[in-house]
């Protein structure tokens, strides 16, 4: 590579961290300034630097341990639901039959729904008094009353679980389905002469073809699962009882309901941490099996 090509590309390159840097570097650079104040939201420039005090105070606090087990339970419920439906829904629409490019167009649909709009239509869905969900399991004589899903605090961590699920599975299906298509016939052709049954052509053949697609899925749903906000806070704003709040609107609630930016900012300091920390043990797995 010649010298005026390397330095094309790296002037190419400095729009994207010129935006890179204003849109995630100052505002990260600034949480973590916060994190080490007792800032207040509407702080007119009084706030003190506290050194490591919001930190200690974060890992002793069990409100917010609580809402990190909340996400913890949430993304491995909906990642592990995601990954298993969404695979199993690619290897059904990459057999040839009858209406599957329909069937493909659709699949599409429920990732295309913005998530508030989504949140809205299961807000709506799991209504107490007029939803669709309970009009049904009543008619079909599976319930005798008409249930709050939203307000139990046993079931509602549970019915959002199963709205990002009917959403986010079809990223999962649409990738796995990308990778089938590459996948050799010949492959499969040669298992089935050597007398392979289905389950073995899957563990054998497909499964080690999916795996590096899987994987790319298997972390952008991670990330996305553990900083969960916008669909828990439209359908029950993190309660009853607390029963739904995840880290991130614990976060949220610290800074802008309790006005409290510095602590506020401690708290999503240690959530950033946690998700790198598991980015680049990840990273470091996949680097060691490559």
């Amino acid at each position: 590579m010649s010298k005026k090509t390397a330095r094309n590309q790296i002037l190419l390159t400095v729009p994207m961290i010129v935006i890179m840097g204003a849109v995630i570097g100052w505002p990260l650079i600034r949480t973590i300034l916060l994190s080490f104040t007792d800032a207040q939201l509407m702080d007119s420039g009084t706030s003190g630097f506290v050194g490591l005090a919001n930190f200690r105070n974060a890992i002793t606090n069990e409100g917010f341990l609580a809402s990190l087990k909340i996400s913890a339970i949430f993304a491995f419920v909906v990642v592990t639901s995601e990954m298993i439906l969404g695979t199993a829904v690619a290897l059904l629409v990459n057999e040839p039959f009858k209406g599957r490019n329909l069937l493909r167009a659709f699949l599409i649909l429920p990732w295309a729904v913005p998530t508030v709009v989504n949140a809205i239509m299961w807000r709506l869905i799991y209504n107490p008094e007029y939803g669709a969900l309970n009009s049904l399991l009543t008619q079909l004589g599976l319930i005798d009353s008409y249930i709050s899903w939203l307000s139990s605090a046993n079931m509602a961590l549970g019915a959002i679980i199963f709205a990002d699920v009917w959403k986010n599975f079809s990223l999962v299906a649409l990738i796995a389905l990308a990778s089938l298509q590459t996948l050799s016939s010949a492959q499969v052709d040669a298992a089935k002469i050597d007398g392979a049954n289905a389950l073995q052509r899957f563990g054998y053949i497909t499964l080690p073809h999916l795996i590096p697609s899987l994987q790319v899925a298997l972390v952008l749903r991670i990330i996305e699962a553990v900083k969960v906000f916008d669909i828990i806070y439209i359908m029950t704003k993190g309660g009853p009882a607390n029963r739904t709040r995840s880290g991130s609107i614990f976060v949220y609630q610290e800074a802008f309901t309790n006005s409290r930016m510095g602590s506020g900012a401690t708290y999503a300091v240690i959530m950033v941490a946690l998700i790198m920390i598991f980015i680049l043990f990840y990273m470091r797995i996949i680097t060691k099996k490559r």
